[in-house]
């Protein structure tokens, strides 16, 4: 009898062991930046980012330019001004470069955060197509190539293009197409 649950013992202790050597071994990778400039939603996400960044810049250098003609209105008229108008003037400089360096802080902020949101939305997005990807080739583990410690993956392990495709097939109704880049006149 002693034997027997010794027998049973040992056979249910295995049976684990076993499980777990008939999980797949494969594993693969993908280049996460690489989905993230190449797909249509990621492409589409990077023009929003593009023109925030680039509608903050006009804003900015607008404000550098107002600072500037001041401050050159100033310097030519300084000697003819009375020093009341000359010390408000001076304040109205000072009050335009505390606005540009505050503008230039939120500004930052701003775009940080939408790139964030952003990358979280995406994120959410690929990484359903990645799971699905994962099973249906019977894989183990998907590293991030460049992000996870890997020095070494043969590109035969590389499932980066088929994410792209597949990513880009399943955000096909909510994304449309990037742009094609404007000529420059």
């Amino acid at each position: 009898m002693r034997k027997y649950v010794i027998s049973i013992a040992v056979a249910a202790l295995a049976t684990p062991l076993f499980a777990q050597t008939a999980a797949p071994a494969r594993v693969a990778v993908i280049d996460v930046q690489k989905v993230l400039t190449t797909s249509n939603a990621g492409k589409t996400a990077y023009e929003r980012l593009k023109k925030l960044q680039d509608d903050r810049m006009a804003r900015a250098q607008k404000m550098q330019e107002d600072m500037n003609a001041l401050n050159t209105d100033i310097n030519t008229k300084k000697l003819s001004l009375s020093e009341e108008k000359l010390t408000d003037l001076q304040k109205q400089l000072t009050d335009k470069q505390v606005a540009l360096q505050r503008f230039g802080q939120d500004a930052d902020k701003e775009i940080t955060e939408a790139r964030d949101k952003a990358l979280q939305e995406l994120e959410g997005k690929i990484k359903p197509v990645i799971d699905s990807l994962g099973k249906e080739m019977g894989l183990a583990a998907i590293f991030n190539k460049f992000e996870s410690g890997l020095v070494y993956a043969s590109d035969a392990i590389d499932i980066t293009d088929t994410v792209i495709k597949r990513f880009n097939d399943a955000t096909a109704s909510e994304t449309p197409a990037p742009a094609a880049a404007t000529k420059k006149q």
